[in-house]
This record gives structure tokens, sequence and C-alpha cells, in this order.
């Protein structure tokens, strides 16, 4: 494996995350404009367009064109993992990147901590897997209902 970058993820992911929670919010099969679902986190509408060709591609959203336009998720919110969303935005490889060091570390050049990472990582990769995007709205509901602010979330 080649010198890979960080597992860190980016603001597409956090961006992707948000807006996907959004049209789970609505409910299966609701449609939604790009611009309103911008606006109900307070995001760029233009970056998250390219999200959503990402998205769209990986088939965790569906676009609609014609009288009906807009998005919805391409299957309900229990059925999409957290492992998806964030390999079709960040890349196929994103577990196998070393989380500490941007682009020097990497199973044929591995960094001092490489097998300590090594070691997690699978774990990372199962929560991932396991989580799915309902689960994630759920969980903000549940900390908006005790007052917390969750993560990423837009003030």
């Amino acid at each position: 494996m080649g010198l890979l970058t960080p597992v860190k993820l980016s603001r597409e992911s956090e961006y992707g995350l948000e807006a996907l929670s959004v049209l789970a919010e609505q409910g299966d099969g609701k449609v939604m404009l790009l611009r309103e679902i911008a606006v109900a986190r307070r995001l760029p509408q233009g970056f998250l367009a390219k999200v959503f060709q990402k998205l769209t591609r990986h088939n965790l959203v569906r676009s609609h064109r014609g009288a009906v336009r807009g998005y919805s998720l391409a299957r309900p919110a229990q059925g999409i993992k957290l492992k998806e969303i964030f390999e079709a935005i960040e890349g196929p490889d994103l577990f196998e990147r070393c989380i500490f060091w941007h682009g020097r570390c990497g199973d044929q050049n591995p960094c001092r901590l490489h097998q300590r990472w090594a070691k997690i990582r699978p774990q990372l990769e199962a929560v991932m897997e396991e989580t799915t995007l309902a689960q994630v709205v759920q969980g903000s509901k549940d900390m908006r209902a005790k007052g917390k602010r969750g993560i990423g979330k837009r003030r």
C-alpha cells in the first residue's frame, strides 16, 4: 500500500452527514431542494452540490427532475451506514489511512504508531459499518432533547 492521506474526516463529510440527516428527518421518500437542505443546516449550497454529486453516484441519494425536483434518500435511513457515507465522500481507502500523519504513513512505510493504529482500525471501521443514518439522527434528537449540542452542529 502506498502513502495515503490521514483518516481525518473532511468538511465535505461533515456537510454530507448534516445534509443526509435533514433528509432522514423528513421521512422516507421526501424530496427537498438542495437550497432547502442547505438552509436547514446553514451549509453553503454550492459546496453541498459537489457533495451531493458523490452521494448520488454512490446511490445514497436520488436526484429528482421534472415537476418534483430535488433530492431524496435513495433508501430508508435505517439502511444507510456511516461507512457508506464517509467512503462515498472520502474514498474507498478511508479506513486504510493513518490517522496520525498526512501522506507519510502506509503499510509499506509505517510510522512509529502504525502498529497501534492497525489494531484499532478494524474496530473503528466496524462501528461505522454498524451505525446507521437513522441512529445518528435519533441520537441527535436525543441530545437536543437533553439540551446538548451535537457534533458539527452549527450555531
